[in-house]
């Protein structure tokens, strides 16, 4: 039995049959955009559409069916098997044998299994298949490498909240069901539609359809903002703690804080508290971040990063946020030095090309009779009975030239830098202490 236009989803029913009916995407679609030109051709390359839900994948997909003379097939990832690759392989082969060329649209792509993306490169590989795929997920991480290789990643942005208004206002008027309900529909309703769609153009059709059929139900001749807001289930996370926007927001917040920006610290911050991330996630990339990025600088930052995750800890939420917010207007405002990251990073890769250096006698720790006469902790000298310090490497001698830390200039740190040049010699710099 077919299914009426009516009943199928507004979103469904509004797909674009022409470049000029797609909103946004201008990059990709617009005038000047690289896949619209290719299409305009009646051609198509191997692709993966990568974007947040309701960006326009499938819309992109359907321009591309209707643009490009060649069998085209529609597989999805998430209810697709093996089985049904195998059947559209099959055919494409037999197809490539007259001339004729096979696209074939995967939609959640990621959703593959290894078996069957290889299953798939051969076939893209030897031309038999222009795969064109979509996903939510970073094909970096979902598609095998050597897949990946043969496709571009065209990258599709969320729409604008402009880009949302737009195609509400076109579904009112284009749409057949819609239209003939006779419910106006305010400004300030599409604004806060578009408000809590983030982007995701099916959420804001079904979100005003729904809305409008419960309206119908009510005898309304407007739609209001309250009914909106019941019938969407509207709650005020601000992302999705889901995906890449976990990574997304946590690297917006660390890159805040290291770039001395207390409002996008708190800005990105708070967004991902409302949206349930985890407080404790939020203190750990605080002292992590204390450590790298400030060190030595600003000591008391690391102090105020490891208390913000005890009082994490002892306060919990809603209250802790004030404790977090505290310790990332700290950090924002602390003076940055990274000299202990790379200080760090520098004896790693003096460890790994000295790994059979050993321990200087004078340093090891005479314990018995017989490593005393061995020749272990002779010559050490106690720094206490010297007055605190003895100008005297400590370092094996293969590695007596060896710089690890190199103190900077910023903050507290250039105190470290005096004390440390003062202790080896008032030389020019502490780096060149090795004699």
């Amino acid at each position: 039995m077919s299914i009426s236009r009516d009943s199928k989803p507004l979103a469904e029913r509004l797909r674009p049959k022409n470049f000029d009916e797609l909103v946004g995407q201008e990059h990709v679609m617009g005038e000047d955009g690289v896949l619209r030109k290719v299409l305009q051709r009646g051609r198509v390359f191997s692709c993966i559409l990568y974007g947040p839900p309701g960006s326009g994948k499938s819309s992109i997909a359907e321009l591309i069916r209707r643009s490009v003379d060649a069998e085209f097939f529609s597989l999805s990832g998430a209810s697709h098997g093996v089985t049904e690759l195998k059947q559209v392989i099959s055919r494409a082969e037999e197809l490539k044998k007259y001339g004729r060329q096979t696209v074939l649209f995967i939609d959640e792509i990621h959703r593959l299994n290894k078996s069957q993306q290889d299953h798939l490169l051969s076939r893209v590989e030897d031309g038999s298949i222009v795969l064109v795929g979509a996903t939510t997920e970073n094909p970096s991480f979902e598609i095998i490498p050597p897949l990946l290789s043969r496709c571009r990643v065209i990258f599709l942005k969320p729409l604008s909240k402009e880009n949302l208004i737009q195609i509400l206002k076109r579904a009112l008027v284009v749409d057949e069901r819609l239209s003939k309900m006779n419910i106006s529909v305010g400004e300030e309703v599409l604004q806060f539609i578009a408000d809590i769609s983030r982007g995701d153009a099916r959420f804001a059709l079904n979100t005003l359809e729904i809305a409008l059929e419960m309206a119908e139900t009510k005898n309304m001749n407007s739609l209001d903002l309250d009914l909106v807001k019941s019938s969407s289930g509207y709650k005020s996370e601000t992302y999705r703690k889901t995906a890449d926007e976990h990574y997304d927001f946590a690297s917006a917040f660390i890159k805040s804080l290291r770039g001395s920006d207390p409002d996008a610290a708190l800005y990105y911050m708070v967004r991902m508290i409302e949206a349930g991330e985890d407080p404790k996630f939020i203190a750990r990339r605080m002292i992590v971040l204390a450590s790298e990025d400030i060190g030595l600088a600003d000591p008391m930052a690391l102090l105020l990063a490891v208390s913000a995750f005890s009082a994490v800890e002892y306060v919990g939420l809603p209250e802790c946020v004030l404790n977090l917010a505290e310790a990332a207007v700290y950090l924002s405002a602390a003076p940055k030095s990274n000299s202990i990251y790379k200080a760090v990073q520098r004896a790693k890769g003096v460890v790994e090309r000295s790994r059979g250096v050993q321990v200087p006698l004078f340093l090891r720790n005479p314990a018995t009779n017989f490593m005393k006469d061995a020749g272990y902790g002779q010559g050490y000298e106690y720094p206490h009975d010297f007055g605190g310090f003895v100008k005297k490497t400590y370092m094996p001698e293969e590695l007596r030239n060896v710089t690890i830390y190199a103190p900077g200039d910023t903050g507290k740190e250039s105190l470290v830098k005096k004390r440390l040049s003062q202790l080896w010699g008032n030389l020019k710099s502490y780096e060149t202490k090795k004699q």
